[in-house]
């Protein structure tokens, strides 16, 4: 089985600038995979109406603040933009970090946001999902460098050409969402990487679909990375761990009761975290990108990459 691969995504509600700068400098000099934030306008935990940052600008002032680390939104609302616009700022962000650019796209799914800023939210969640189809087709072809035309059910395009080319050959997509007769579809069409939750049974299920997809379409399916979001804490002790994200919490003006359960949220020692992923990793999902609420949890970024880390690529080397 392959080593651990680790992401952070930084919540981007309830934070000033200076404080997601900084984490996010954190996390690049400790050395993880990737870097992520959300594309929200509104708050999604707890409270709608608290501060957030818009997500491609803070992507690409990251890039600026940080050297290795791989850097996207997880993941892009498709509803927010053109489609032919997002392949232009996922190329945009590309040069700037110098080429460490992950184009995430999902389906979108939070009304309040649409409704109150005047963006169209569709009929529901199956048109979205055949929006966000439609719309990866058209952004990989232009990322590829292909001039495209384009005349379907939701999108038009004529004779898009983009430049300047991303630095890299093939920019990855980043697709979101388990949903198994679409999304998933659409992940072994176009994408590099998917994104879901659950657990390893879950998991294992995802993985399968995944494959049969990929079968369908005529795709070698180990061309695409499987990830796992979660939200951990990392202490010394189970109640020290949940101490801590009560505070967490309460600065999100968040009930705690809406992260209750063992497949998202792990809260424990460095040894529980480890067993935890390995479970992942040996379910075929062997990166894993975790959440991180404001203000961020340095013990946590530090232990996760420095104490389980090297638990976990000691067990899969066995």
């Amino acid at each position: 089985m392959p080593h651990l691969k680790l992401g952070m995504l930084l919540w981007s509600q309830a934070a000033t600038y200076l404080e997601m700068r900084d984490a996010a400098r954190r996390v690049d000099r400790l050395g993880y995979d990737h870097l992520w934030t959300w594309d929200h306008v509104y708050a999604i935990y707890g409270e709608p109406y608290q501060p957030i940052l818009e997500g491609w600008s803070l992507l690409n002032a990251w890039a600026e603040a940080t050297e290795r680390v791989r850097l996207g939104l997880l993941v892009g609302a498709n509803t927010f933009r053109n489609p032919a616009l997002t392949a232009k700022l996922a190329t945009t962000l590309d040069h700037v970090s110098g080429g460490r650019a992950i184009l995430g796209l999902g389906g979108a799914w939070f009304e309040l946001e649409h409704r109150a800023h005047g963006i169209d939210f569709g009929s529901g969640d199956g048109e979205r999902l055949d929006r966000l189809d439609e719309a990866v087709g058209i952004i990989r072809a232009v990322l590829d460098g292909d001039e495209v035309t384009h005349a379907g059910r939701f999108y038009r395009t004529d004779a898009l050409v983009g430049l300047p080319r991303p630095i890299q050959a093939r920019l990855p997509i980043m697709i979101g969402g388990g949903g198994e007769r679409k999304t998933l579809r659409t992940v072994a069409r176009y994408a590099d990487m998917s994104n879901v939750f659950g657990d390893p049974e879950t998991l294992r299920r995802k993985d399968a679909v995944i494959r049969a997809h990929c079968a369908e379409v005529g795709r070698d399916e180990r061309e695409i990375e499987r990830t796992v979001g979660c939200t951990l804490i990392i202490r010394d002790s189970e109640a020290e761990a949940r101490r801590v994200w009560a505070e967490l919490m309460a600065h999100n003006r968040t009930p705690e009761a809406d992260w209750d359960g063992p497949d998202t949220l792990w809260l424990g020692t460095p040894a529980f975290i480890a067993d935890t992923i390995h479970q992942r990793v040996a379910a075929g999902f062997s990166t894993v990108i975790v959440e991180n609420p404001a203000p961020y949890d340095i013990e946590t970024f530090e232990r996760l990459i420095g104490e389980v880390k090297p638990m976990v690529d000691a067990s899969v080397a066995v």
